[in-house]
């Protein structure tokens, strides 16, 4: 278990051979962690007796903590509370039984029945502890949510930001959550809805955004690029940064630089948008069979198929002055005055301005790099990264597929994703908390960090694509080191009819895996395929 955070009264700091922890909850200024066994640990501020766990309790399945009190569910269906000794917020309803969940924040507790019903309790100054068929609930600082069985959602208490004004037609529901003045709810398709306060965009991504496939981040603005390859942008909008232009499609990448954007198209050509103070969007006009682009502060990189690099826009350091003789690149990254290419032997040239220019001798396999404000980043081959310029790595990280690095500040920040899906954050800039993942964080696929922020997409085990080649079909799909995959096929989706493909379990490491069907197309018969994972 990790927690970070304020820890003014040592909330942050998990009691020494803590562990088998299935569940943690977090009050106002203290922590709780359920652990395998039953029973529960609670660290942090004591004033109400919200850390003293009451003698001999065991057998409980959940737990929720409010401000300054906690709350457990025992496996027999009834409800405990401690701290705030004979305050409303702990005195549970009497008779109360059948429990499934319990949610609690602030100073209100919901408890969700087995026949679908919401018992409530505690501070009611809005309305927030008081319906049938619900599966799921959720608190808020001062509202409440349930879902219902047939995916609706129904919100109520305090409403001065819109938290519980349900958008009109929100159906299809399968999670909903609540944060202090806003609500979010996750649809059966992935894609997520926000409403209520909005003032630091906690609700504005979601509505838009849908399945991404690639995304960057600038120093204020984001871009996504969708799974039918638009762009979404949003923050700061300036210079026009976070607006696409109107029509523009068919994108698989972008690059995000301190105030200008880029896009670059399936057939590859480039476009440019947002401030062009040092000719920034001003995209060569004859720049085509682009591969990959990167953008740094006010500069920005293309690379071609044939292994070349094009560079445009400030070069004030002699960023623009491609080295003679780079031919060979697969990779590209800016940094803020300086850039870096991985060439096809493994190994990386730079050029501009800092020591961050300074390749360390004998570098090789390398298969990634990342380019910050003031230091370097190389993924090699084996799973480790290699710093230069004014950097640190935390000891022991490893397993890495995937890296990235922050243009945003004097020092900035690093991102890196593991093989088994999950990431590993760090530098010298921590002021706007962009080394703090969030908890449960995996199955990420990829990573991008940029000014004060770092974003990651998520994938769902599925196959991803399928392509025909002769009488096979290939199957394509993203692993995760620890866990076995294995493709299977039906000819109706009925239970049973499912068959295992001869050769068709893979171990995960962390990359794309292919499955080959040899038999897809020798018959009249169509195939539905589907993909389980299990540790190995």
């Amino acid at each position: 278990m990790i927690a970070w955070g304020d820890n003014l009264y040592l909330q942050a700091l998990v009691p020494p051979g803590l562990s088998n922890v299935i569940a943690v909850a977090a009050g106002q200024q203290h922590s709780l962690a359920l652990r395998s066994d039953g029973t529960t640990v609670a660290w942090g501020r004591n004033n109400y007796g919200q850390t003293t766990v009451p003698a001999g309790l065991s057998n409980l399945v959940a737990i929720a903590a409010g401000n300054s009190y906690c709350v457990g569910l025992r496996d027999d269906g009834t409800v405990i509370t401690w701290g705030l000794p004979g305050s409303i917020q702990t005195t549970v309803p009497p008779g109360l039984s059948n429990v499934v969940a319990i949610a609690s924040k602030g100073n209100h507790t919901l408890a969700l029945k087995n026949d679908g019903t919401v018992v409530g309790w505690g501070f009611n100054t809005y309305g927030q502890t008081g319906l049938s068929n619900v599966v799921a609930i959720a608190a808020g600082l001062s509202h409440s949510m349930a879902l219902r069985n047939d995916g609706t959602v129904v919100a109520w208490g305090r409403n001065n930001f819109g938290q519980t004004n349900v958008p009109v037609g929100l159906s299809n529901i399968v999670a909903i959550s609540g944060g202090v003045d806003h609500s979010l709810a996750l649809r059966n398709d992935g894609t997520l809805t926000g409403w209520g306060d909005n003032r630091y965009a906690q609700t504005t991504a979601p509505h838009v955004l849908g399945r991404c496939i690639a995304v960057a981040v600038g120093l204020g603005h984001n871009l996504a690029v969708k799974n039918d390859g638009t762009v979404v942008g949003w923050g700061d909008d300036t210079f026009g940064q976070a607006t696409p232009p109107v029509a523009l499609s068919n994108v698989v990448a972008v690059a995000a630089g301190w105030s200008n954007s880029l896009a670059l198209r399936g057939d590859g050509t480039v476009v440019g948008w947002g401030n062009n103070s040092y000719g920034q969007t001003n995209v060569p006009a004859d720049l085509a069979d682009v591969v990959a682009i990167s953008a740094g502060p006010f500069h920005c990189l293309a690379l071609r198929t044939n292994g070349s690099v094009v560079a445009w826009g400030d070069n004030g350091s002699g960023q623009t002055n491609v080295p003679i003789g780079v031919t060979d690149a697969i990779a590209i990254a800016a940094g803020s005055q300086y850039n870096l290419a991985l060439r096809s032997g493994g190994t990386v040239i730079a050029w501009g301005s800092g020591s961050q220019t300074n390749v360390p001798a004998g570098l090789s396999n390398v298969v990634a790099i990342a380019a910050g404000y003031i230091h370097s980043l190389a993924l090699q081959q084996n799973g480790t990264v290699v710093k230069w310029g004014d950097a640190f790595i935390p000891a022991g990280l490893s397993n890495f597929v995937a890296i990235a690095t922050a243009v945003g500040s004097s020092h900035g920040h690093n991102v890196a994703l593991k093989n088994d899906g999950t990431v590993a954050a760090w530098g010298w800039d921590t002021s706007h908390a962009q080394t703090n993942l969030p908890a449960g964080l995996n199955n990420v696929v990829t990573i991008a960090a940029g000014g004060y922020r770092s974003l990651a997409i998520t994938a769902k085990l599925r196959i991803s694509s399928v392509e025909s080649s002769g009488q096979n079909q290939l199957l394509h799909f993203r692993t995760f080191s620890g866990q076995l995959y294995t493709v299977e096929y039906s000819p109706d989706l009925t239970p049973g009819s499912w068959t295992e493909l001869p050769g068709g379990s893979v171990p995960g490491d962390g990359y794309d895996a292919t499955v080959v069907d040899t038999n897809a197309l020798s018959g009249a018969q169509k195939r539905f395929y589907r993909t389980k994972a299990s540790p190995p």
